[in-house]
């Protein structure tokens, strides 16, 4: 029989329904959604409906008096959203084998499961859980299946698709988390405590919205080798026509003047190849920063003709020339830490290599507009990007989602653009009392727990203690001082018999150091002395300040830690001015 395909575009109220029963196979990799991609999601949701206030207001009358009718009217004349595609295998029973789309259901299914737990209205959990279990009935053959069943099936059944269960999970969760666990674990507590500040009418109003008018397009075929045929066309990278490519189109084709056209057209492909066709789009994306100060909704090449093109001027050339160009040249200084000048480079160049540590380039555009400002005032160039890297960092450590982090960076836009005071309390480049609070807090806990926080502070804090500019290659690991899982026999037992305080001190930034290598598993629990003299060291040698910090160590006791937390610590206070 001849594989079938079939891609409909469905909305949440046809897939979560007795039509599918998706099971996440064993050979896929873990859930690894963070409450970055979390977060992004929801806010796009509020920002449709629960933070419209015009919409509040139509809507919540017909809520309250369950004037459905009227509430679906208002709600069919939103703009649909759509969560993407999904890839699966499925025949004609609902059984559905997942290959691409798992982060997504796994992340609905939780946002479901919060709905339903924050509900009071009377029905209304029966009526989301229905998103997230089959009914049972049966005499009509179905068992009351979970709608979606993950690799760690029993854990997230146990803690969050089963009822009443999700609270307990979000006050008491269970030690000794995995990754994905421990991810399934803050993507459920961040959707709570964003959800929980809305009454009723509110949530309902977006559960209605995300079951009825957000769509997924469902893919399936038949049979496996079809199915992952159309994965690799939908995640191939391709060569295929590019925002930049349809704006060069657009700009250049419309030149009257055919010299001119040759002239702009070899200025045009002379930057592209220059910064490589990945980095020239990147550089179109900031550049729409620079000039709209928002988060990007539609097509780059649509949003660009509007909020850029549009601004510049009738003549297609002056783009290229005023803002192309210029904003090339910024664009490479600050994303490769290339800023020359007689003075002060290097100290430019210094904060410039750690911000392009981040895992974002959401700094980006600020950068770009105050080097394209300031490109010869070495001394402003030093102080702008000292207090960028201390805001970039500090919401990076206390990860503030992408909408945060666009609002703050284009308050930073603002005051750049209209030359204000950027060193006064109040402007966006500096931190409050209360962001430098919580950057402490979070500096004095678990930070290897954090997703991509670990790497690049612990580099940050290496620099300072090395009091001078470090070249660090990509080889570079973590490793935990005091191992994760000890043997019960061993010396670091005996240093940390309570089992508590030992979990509390295996994550905290005094018991991490780098190293240069691969890391080696059974190496991890050699005793101390072994470990600094066999692994820490490689021919006697240390290649970074953390590290050496602790092979002077003569012991690794509690006492020893709290001394190495507050001194590491202080470092970076001083340094961010935090205190």
């Amino acid at each position: 029989m001849p594989a079938k395909l079939e891609a409909k575009e469905r909305s949440l109220v046809n897939i979560f329904n007795n039509d599918y029963l998706f099971q996440i196979p064993d050979y896929q990799r873990p859930y690894v959604w963070t409450t970055e991609q979390t977060s992004e999601l929801l806010d796009d949701l509020l920002d449709i409906t629960v933070k419209d206030e015009e919409l509040v207001d139509d809507l919540l009358g017909p809520i309250k008096n369950n004037d459905n009718e009227t509430v679906n009217t208002l709600l069919n004349k939103l703009p649909p959203y759509f969560f993407g595609s999904i890839v699966i295998i499925k025949g004609t029973e609902p059984h559905s084998e997942v290959v691409d789309g798992q982060q997504r259901l796994t992340t609905l299914t939780i946002l479901f499961c919060v709905l339903r737990e924050l509900f009071d209205k009377e029905n209304y959990p029966n009526s989301i859980d229905q998103r997230v279990r089959e009914i049972s009935d049966l005499q009509g053959g179905t068992t009351g299946q979970f709608r979606l069943s993950v690799r760690d099936k029993v854990f997230f059944q146990k803690n969050v698709q089963e009822k009443s269960k999700l609270r307990h999970f979000i006050e008491h969760p269970p030690s000794d988390l995995s990754y994905s666990q421990q991810r399934m674990f803050e993507n459920t507590k961040h959707l709570w405590q964003e959800l929980s500040k809305y009454g009723s009418e509110r949530l309902d109003m977006l559960a209605r919205f995300i079951i009825q008018r957000c769509y997924l397009v469902v893919v399936s075929a038949s049979d496996s080798n079809s199915a992952y045929r159309i994965f690799s066309v939908l995640n191939d990278r391709g060569l295929d026509l590019s925002p930049t490519d349809i704006l060069k189109a657009n700009i250049i084709g419309a030149m009257d003047n055919k010299k001119e056209r040759k002239k702009y057209n070899d200025e045009w492909e002379s930057v592209e190849n220059e910064l490589g066709r990945d980095d020239f789009r990147a550089l179109f994306a900031h550049i729409r920063m620079i000039y709209m100060k928002a988060k990007g909704r539609k097509e780059l090449s649509e949003e660009f003709r509007e909020g850029v093109l549009n601004r510049v001027s009738k003549e297609n050339k002056n783009f290229i020339d005023d803002v192309l160009i210029p904003f090339s040249d910024t664009y490479e200084i600050v994303s490769r830490a290339a800023y020359e000048s007689p003075s002060g480079a290097d100290e430019v160049n210094c904060y410039l290599k750690h911000l392009n540590r981040l895992n974002n380039s959401d700094w980006i555009p600020p950068a770009m507009a105050f080097f394209k400002c300031n490109k010869s005032n070495t001394n402003a160039l030093i102080q702008f990007t000292q207090d960028l890297e201390r805001l970039a960092y500090g919401m990076f450590i206390t990860r503030k989602n992408v909408h945060y982090r666009i609002s703050r960076y284009a308050q930073v836009l603002r005051t750049i653009e209209n030359n204000e005071d950027r060193l006064g309390d109040d402007s966006p480049l500096q931190l409050s009392s209360k962001e430098k609070e919580e950057i402490l807090r979070v500096l004095d806990g678990r930070i290897y727990s954090l997703p991509n926080v670990p790497r690049p502070l612990l580099l940050r804090l290496d620099s300072l203690l090395a009091e001078q500019e470090v070249s660090y290659g990509n080889s570079v690991t973590i490793e935990h001082v005091l191992p994760q899982n000890p043997k019960e026999d061993s010396e670091w037992i005996k240093w940390f018999p309570d089992k508590e305080q030992r979990e509390e001190w295996t994550h905290k930034i005094a018991n991490l150091v780098l190293l240069s290598r691969r890391k080696n598993t059974q190496a991890s629990n050699y005793e101390f002395d072994r470990k600094k003299r066999e692994y820490f060291q490689q021919n006697g040698v240390t290649t970074f300040a953390l590290t050496t910090q602790v092979v002077n160590e003569k012991e690794w006791t509690p006492k020893v830690l709290e001394r190495r937390q507050e001194e590491l610590i202080d470092k970076l206070k001083k340094e961010w001015r935090l205190a």
